[in-house]
């Protein structure tokens, strides 16, 4: 039966009417996912090293059993965005003699070989081996690994139970933060805990069974799940919930533009994809540090450009470069309307605007690590006001491919084309390619007032630039609609 599955899924996926027209976007995933796997094979080879070099007095076995803690939290906080849960259409088995068992079966089957099993595995088996050949036992070695496949396993069915509460992902990421802030003010030894308990799987080699105890049973508890589940009437019950609404009052003091604003936070708030975009960029505001901390960093001026243009615009980009397909389900309505295409492109650059204010102001506190930090992101943030937001608009103008905004926000692929690759390159790399020119000939000085200016210009000639883009967006019109009514693309 599983091989008769297998066989209907390959027919669905090859007969998809999306799959001529990604072709080249999957055979371009396909090298980046071969490329990240050999990187995480060098990773784990080079890590035994890197342990000893860093911390020489110490175990890299111990050092990695400290913080498999924090790695089973992240992998499961990131696998709630990342990880597509198996789909298959069993609509038209549950009217066939086929058992509800065999289903459930094939559907978490299936999703024990997702290629977010694999990552674990093509690190730490590397990493394995070079700990047989730096002579550490083999077979304590072999069942650790068997260990690290079965916690493996219960990342990912534990992420299907919790995958749809919003709750469980702020307990998570709670837990994350607060145990690495326990640990870092030295309020509780975190990594003194944990470590032994799982250093434990490679010292007592019986200790096994408990980690591939604990997959059965999360597999078990799934199963039952599902198999209680898999009714022909459940897909004709209605999904109700509490409706919460919002007038959004304090929106229409922007004027003419205050509806389509209004529409675009409802968007965001109320769908997963929207709302993660939102998280996403939150949480960006963090990646300075791990820049900023490092001495390394502190004389690359182009590497404080890159933080200033990535930190203040990330939800420039992330939102931005999907801008119109994010309104797809009715964007041939809207075009049907007596409504003006320039405020709803202006409602859009200006919730962009905001974006980049907030980002900026979020960003104010790395002025500890120097002045020069604050300023870069000042520069940057103006550029992105002035330059990227009609840039990111501009090339939104290509967009052809349906969003579906219930669906899983990473790992997630659809509305992608070659856009959102080609776009990267004036919007990031542009900005940091002039910053790094005036710095090197001049000064950072120099930089930052090059890039500040280019934002002022930018908006000087605003209305110039609306008006270019409006015209491209009425050109493009009727291939968007069309494109956005193809709902597998």
């Amino acid at each position: 039966m599983f091989k008769h599955f297998i066989r209907l899924q390959w027919k669905s996926f090859f007969r998809s009417s999306s799959f001529g027209k990604g072709i080249a976007l999957k055979i371009l995933m396909v090298f980046l996912g071969l490329y990240l796997l050999i990187s995480l094979v060098g990773a784990g080879v080079g890590m035994y090293f890197i342990l000893r070099k860093l911390v020489p007095d110490v175990s890299p076995m111990w050092l990695i059993s400290q913080y498999f803690v924090y790695w089973i939290l992240i992998e499961l906080f990131l696998r709630y965005f990342m990880q597509k849960l198996p789909v298959m259409d069993i609509k038209p088995f549950l009217s066939l003699p086929i058992k509800k068992s065999a289903i459930a079966h094939y559907i978490l089957g299936r999703s024990a070989v997702s290629v977010y099993n694999l990552l674990a595995i093509f690190f730490f088996v590397p990493f394995a081996i070079v700990l047989i050949f730096q002579g550490y036992p083999a077979l304590n070695v072999l069942l650790w690994v068997v260990s690290i496949g079965a916690i493996t396993l219960c990342i990912n069915y534990v992420n299907f139970i919790i995958n749809k509460s919003d709750k469980a992902l702020v307990i998570i990421g709670a837990i994350i933060v607060g145990l690495y802030a326990l640990d870092y003010f030295g309020l509780l030894p975190v990594k003194e805990f944990f470590g032994p308990i799982f250093h434990g799987l490679y010292a007592y080699p019986i200790a096994v069974f408990i980690p591939v105890a604990l997959a059965i049973l999360v597999y078990i508890i799934n199963f039952n799940y599902l198999k209680n589940r898999i009714f022909l009437d459940a897909s004709l019950k209605t999904k109700s919930q509490e409706a919460k609404t919002s007038d959004l009052a304090w929106t229409k003091r922007f004027g003419d533009i205050a509806p389509f604003l209004q529409l675009d936070l409802k968007l965001i708030w109320r769908n997963k994809r929207t709302k993660a975009q939102v998280f996403i960029s939150l949480l960006f505001v963090f990646y300075g540090l791990i820049f900023y901390t490092q001495e390394i960093y502190a004389n690359m001026m182009p590497m404080y450009a890159f933080l200033g243009i990535f930190m203040t615009g990330i939800f420039l980009a992330n939102f931005g470069q999907f801008i119109p397909a994010w309104d797809s389900a009715y964007y041939s309505m809207m075009m049907s309307q007596n409504i003006p295409l320039r405020k709803y492109l202006e409602s859009k650059a200006g919730l962009i605007a905001v974006s980049v204010v907030v980002m900026f102001l979020l960003t104010i506190p790395y002025v500890y690590f120097g002045w020069k930090a604050l300023a870069v992101n000042f520069g940057s943030a103006l550029y992105n006001l002035g330059v990227n937001i009609p840039v990111i608009l501009y090339f939104g103008s290509f967009n052809k491919k349906r969003i579906e905004l219930d669906q899983s926000p990473f790992g997630n692929m659809q509305g992608t084309s070659g856009t959102q690759f080609l776009i990267m390159l004036p919007v990031l790399g542009l900005p940091i390619l002039i910053f790094t020119i005036a710095y090197y000939l001049f000064s950072v000085e120099v930089a930052v007032i090059v890039l500040s200016v280019l934002g002022i210009v930018g908006f000087f000639f605003r209305n110039y630039f609306f008006d270019k883009i409006t015209e491209q967006y009425r050109r493009k019109k009727y291939g968007m609609i069309d494109g956005f009514k193809e709902k597998n693309s």
